[in-house]
């Protein structure tokens, strides 16, 4: 499956569109990776349990994105977007959503 940003796959021809399709992951972020994430603000430094959470979530919405696009019969995914939103009374949820079209490109 290629999956773009891009509206277009370079030196590929769109032959037929598919419709929109959408991976939606939404991910809980427990106790200890708020306190290790408090611990580098304090500290200074980068929050690799954060980081890891972003990139699991955001890797298994681009992979449920295509997934859906090959039920449609696609084989590519151009125009994709990913968007993050915290959720929750205390913002103790991550939602992250892929988006594009579905396509078939010879």
């Amino acid at each position: 499956m290629i999956t773009t940003t891009t509206p277009s796959v370079e030196g590929k021809k769109i032959v037929e569109y598919k419709g929109i399709v959408f991976g939606e992951v939404v991910s809980g972020v427990n106790f200890l990776k708020d306190f290790a994430a408090g611990l580098s603000n304090f500290f200074g430094g980068r929050s690799s349990s954060y980081e890891g959470e972003l990139i699991e979530a955001r890797e298994a919405a681009i992979r449920e994105m295509e997934s859906r696009a090959a039920k449609l019969g696609a084989n590519a995914v151009v125009g994709v977007d990913i968007d993050y939103e915290v959720l929750g009374q205390g913002g103790d949820m991550l939602m992250v959503t892929a988006s594009g079209t579905a396509v078939i490109v010879e």
